[in-house]
């Protein structure tokens, strides 16, 4: 978003998400994210899956809390 310079509202509005859910996703908190949000978003941004998601193992989580 940084990048694009683009702000939450109006990601939210391209994406057709509510702020709230695009916080969630943003801050980590989701626990799952349908594959036909990651590509709108992605489209939105131009980018890849990789370029915004991350893998945390349940290990990593532990040694974070």
């Amino acid at each position: 978003m940084a990048k694009r310079k683009m702000s939450l509202n109006e990601l939210s509005e391209k994406v057709g998400l509510t702020l709230s859910n695009l916080s969630i996703l943003k801050t980590g908190k989701a626990k799952a994210i349908r594959f036909s949000t990651l590509e709108t978003i992605c489209n939105v941004l131009q980018c890849q899956p990789g370029d915004i998601l991350e893998y945390v193992s349940d290990a990593q989580k532990a040694t974070n809390r």
